[in-house]
């Protein structure tokens, strides 16, 4: 489940997220355990609209 607090719109959601790990997080799960977002429903979240997490440049693409 993701908190109430991270925009509902998904592609808000991925502007938010990647600009939390370019900005403040070496990697995807470092960013869920400090803001407590289950990694696997934020990875299915923006899967629904075909982006994926790539480590190599930690951005969801």
């Amino acid at each position: 489940m993701l908190p109430d607090t991270l925009p509902k719109d998904p592609v808000i959601l991925l502007s938010f997220i990647n600009t939390q790990l370019r900005d403040f997080y070496p990697d995807l799960s470092s960013m869920c355990k400090a803001l407590q977002i289950s990694k696997p429903d934020l990875i299915y979240k923006l899967y629904e609209i075909d982006y994926e997490y790539d480590p190599a440049v930690n951005q969801f693409r």
